[in-house]
């Protein structure tokens, strides 16, 4: 690891309050060296909720364990703890909390359920930095935790991902998988990526930002630049680059996002309350969640709607930034379901979810403005009220 990285590693622990990180190309990396860490065998079983990233679900297929999927509780998108310990066997190794769209789980039940059982909790924060459960910052419940930088996390390094963890004996394990499997990446990836970083901070605004997606999302099949996957990862076959090391340009980007965090998280809070004031004037319902036990920080505010699919396809020409999370259980919705375990109909509330939910954006560069042509778009369409 360079010094840029060492560096970032630092901001992390330093952020967290907590004595070990890692640094990787992607957080789907940082989760394999967890895992790899927890020596997750062939036959083991990994719990994660049936709503999720096919990305994350690879490196557990990588090492030959069984994903086994939770249906998730409707209003926060988080795995339904009132499930979850039916879904428990004698090879269960882990359960993986992921805290969706920011919304922290319900700690308390998971990590009860887990201590009962002698099972170990690794936090999924891809989609949450900053939201607390109960006054304490998520990232810090589990054996450890792991994030994404791509771009449309709650802060972009372009890729990235990293991994924390308070358990010394742990990270010696983790660090021993990175001396024993850590590959560089490229000089033409960084270059790809450095070039993307620019054309992102230059060009890239929320009235932009579909119509670039679908263009990147084009290249990417087409190799011309570097994606945050590619078609060859939705077959779980691990490549042979795939345990790689976070570059420099990543780590410069991510200390300068480090930096700004604190504002970051402020500014998504105040722009949530803003959606949460124009939709319940538009006659949309609250959200639903336990404000006395958890204070999300959201990466994108999910609204159900109706005509889920007319809605993205007429947010282009609106000039409106609509995310389409989750698309199927296993995003995206080109995913082989049956390579990943997953069976229609086995999480009947997640796929409720994908096909009813779009999110607005929160990011820096969203304004009160871009919020009221977003709100003037969305409810042309009418609510869903999960039931």
């Amino acid at each position: 690891m360079g010094d840029t990285v060492n560096r970032y590693q630092r901001a992390f622990t330093d952020w967290f309050g907590v004595e070990n990180a890692f640094a990787f190309w992607k957080g789907r990396v940082a989760l394999y060296a967890i895992l790899k860490a927890l020596d997750v065998k062939a036959g083991d079983e990994i719990i994660l909720p049936g709503y999720t990233c096919v990305m994350d679900v690879n490196p557990i297929k990588y090492l030959g364990a069984k994903p086994v999927y939770v249906d998730i509780e409707p209003n926060t998108f988080n795995i339904n703890p009132a499930l979850l310990e039916g879904k428990i066997t004698p090879r269960t190794r882990i359960i993986i909390a992921q805290h969706t769209y920011g919304y922290p789980c319900d700690m308390e039940a998971i990590m009860t359920i887990a201590a009962k059982k002698g099972i170990a909790i690794v936090e999924d924060c891809c989609l949450a930095f900053g939201s607390e459960y109960k006054g304490k910052i998520v990232g810090t419940f589990g054996k450890a935790a792991y994030f994404s930088f791509q771009w449309n996390k709650p802060f972009t390094t372009g890729l990235g991902g990293m991994l924390i963890t308070p358990d010394d004996e742990l990270s010696v394990k983790i660090q021993n998988v990175c001396d024993m499997q850590m590959c560089q990446p490229s000089a033409k990836e960084v270059f790809m990526l450095a070039a993307e970083l620019f054309v992102y901070r230059m060009f890239i605004y929320p009235r932009t930002t579909t119509l670039a997606q679908q263009l990147f999302r084009f290249l990417t099949k087409k190799g011309a630049v570097v994606g945050s996957s590619s078609s060859t990862e939705f077959e779980p076959v691990m490549a042979s680059d795939f345990f790689k090391a976070m570059s420099s340009v990543q780590a410069r980007s991510g200390l300068r996002q480090i930096r700004k965090l604190e504002q970051n998280i402020v500014h998504r809070r105040r722009m949530a309350l803003v959606y949460d004031r124009l939709l319940a004037e538009k006659g949309f319902p609250p959200r639903q969640y336990d404000k006395s036990v958890m204070d999300p920080v959201l990466v994108r505010y999910p609204l159900r709607i109706k005509g889920k699919n007319k809605a993205i396809e007429m947010a282009p020409s609106a000039g409106v930034e609509l995310g389409t999370w989750f698309e199927c259980p296993l995003h995206p919705v080109e995913t082989p379901l049956e390579k990943y375990n997953y069976t229609p109909g086995m999480c009947v509330e997640a796929e409720k979810a994908a096909a009813e939910t779009v999110n607005l954006p929160l990011h820096p560069r969203v304004s009160e403005k871009t919020i009221h042509r977003t709100i003037d778009f969305i409810t042309r369409f009418r609510p869903v009220v999960p039931m």
